[in-house]
């Protein structure tokens, strides 16, 4: 209750009092002392809740600009807050880095559900193409004999029609597995010969499919800001996403062998143990979780 109650009188008054105050004190506005201040995630960041609880109906708009309304959000930002350029000549190319990453984080929210929501398609040849790519990027030297087949099973796949485990996440699942075969192949091969260890051994497959709904589940409570903010110093696409995507497999891989489960059936523990463990690193502000062989 004391946290709320500080909340609103913060937000209602004193918050206003405090800009007010070193307004004076400057010259500058909050956002020109954030620009001052702060890099990287902490500057947009702030950028970011200076403008979404500003009173101002222009600045509380800005962060759900879309990219192609910008420049113009930015010009309409310095009029508002009597900014001039000649004085101050990098405050507007950083509030456009700013605002490209904020709308950039979400239009990639809705780049990766449009592609969640897409079910994989057996009629769909391009799906089809793709599941077969998954297969022999793993097993380049093994021939699949069938498309409905047991050999399935050999990377990970819980029955004869991989289709079936594709429901969660849709298409995705699928795009992200094979980007991590494609762009690591090595470390695919690796990681798949260690998951069928006789006693520590996982549905390689499966636990891919199970750590994209990770992937999509950190970006959709905006868990990843930190990080990608840090990551991308432009605008965030499906490539970084996927980026994020084979940190967790790689990582996933090691956690899961040096925390030695007593059986695959406590699998649902430690992948909670390490989801709290990625969730922790991403409350970081200097956070850049990359994939690094």
């Amino acid at each position: 209750m004391f946290i709320a109650l500080w909340e609103f009188f913060y937000g209602h008054f004193f918050r206003f009092w405090m800009k007010w105050l070193l307004r004076q004190m400057t010259g500058k506005c909050e956002l020109q002392r954030i620009f001052d201040t702060y890099v990287g995630a902490q500057r947009t960041h702030r950028i970011e809740n200076s403008l979404t609880y500003s009173k101002n109906k222009v600045l509380q708009r800005a962060p759900l600009v879309v990219q192609s309304e910008v420049d113009r959000c930015v010009e309409d930002i310095m009029k508002e807050k009597n900014i001039n350029p000649e004085k101050d000549d990098s405050f507007k190319i950083s509030m456009k880095a700013c605002l490209l990453q904020i709308s950039g984080y979400k239009q990639l929210y809705l780049d990766v559900e449009s592609v969640r929501k897409k079910p994989y398609d057996s009629d769909n040849l391009q799906h089809e193409k793709l599941l077969i790519k998954l297969w022999n990027l793993l097993m380049p030297t093994k021939k699949l004999k069938a498309r409905i087949s047991k050999q399935w099973a050999d990377i990970g796949f819980q029955g004869d029609d991989p289709k079936t485990d594709f429901r969660g996440m849709g298409i995705l699942g699928l795009i992200n597995l094979v980007y991590f075969s494609e762009n690591y192949t090595s470390e695919a091969h690796q990681i798949l010969s260690r998951s069928n260890h006789p006693k520590l051994g996982y549905s390689y497959a499966i636990v891919g499919i199970n750590l994209t709904e990770m992937a999509y589940s950190l970006l959709k409570s905006e868990a990843l800001k930190f990080h990608l903010y840090n990551f991308v110093p432009g605008i965030p696409t499906m490539e970084h996403f996927h980026q994020f995507y084979c940190y967790l497999v790689y990582e996933f891989d090691k956690f899961w062998f040096e925390e030695k489960p007593e059986s695959i059936m406590y699998f649902n523990v430690y992948r909670e143990k390490f989801h709290e463990k990625i969730k922790g690193l991403l409350l970081d502000c200097n956070v850049s979780l990359t994939l690094k062989i």
